[in-house]
């Protein structure tokens, strides 16, 4: 299993970026699809960005496609979401998760190690 930790999170202003990082230690790192989501309150956790094993394949929801760019580096047990033009629905928990798959998973269900999440909050 991998355990996971999430960074990077913050408060920025509408049409700003930020970076999170998900860092992980353990075994297999490399063979771990790793899934970006966030859950803002009241509301259901959803995937935001996903990348294969191998970075090769990446997934994003039309909500964020365009806007957000997930990257993986399996020499540093890392994996990054670049978040641009931020706007204010995009506040929330945001947390990395990660599955062993030969697809992407899309479900909260199909993830079974999570990281603590980092609060994102984009002020109008």
């Amino acid at each position: 299993q991998v355990q996971l930790v999430e960074s990077g999170g913050g408060l920025v202003q509408a049409g700003g970026s930020l970076r999170l990082s998900c860092a992980a230690s353990g075994r297999g790192f490399s063979s771990y699809v790793i899934g970006w989501f966030r859950q803002a309150p009241g509301k259901e956790r959803d995937l935001v960005a996903a990348i294969s094993w191998s970075g090769t394949r990446t997934y994003y929801p039309d909500s964020v496609k365009g806007r957000f760019t997930v990257s993986r580096n399996n020499v540093k047990n890392t994996v990054s979401l670049q978040m641009d033009s931020l706007k204010p629905e995009d506040t929330a928990v945001y947390y990395c998760a990660a599955t062993t798959s030969q697809y992407i998973p899309v479900r909260v269900i199909d993830y079974g190690n999570w990281g603590q999440g980092t609060q994102v909050t984009v002020s109008s």
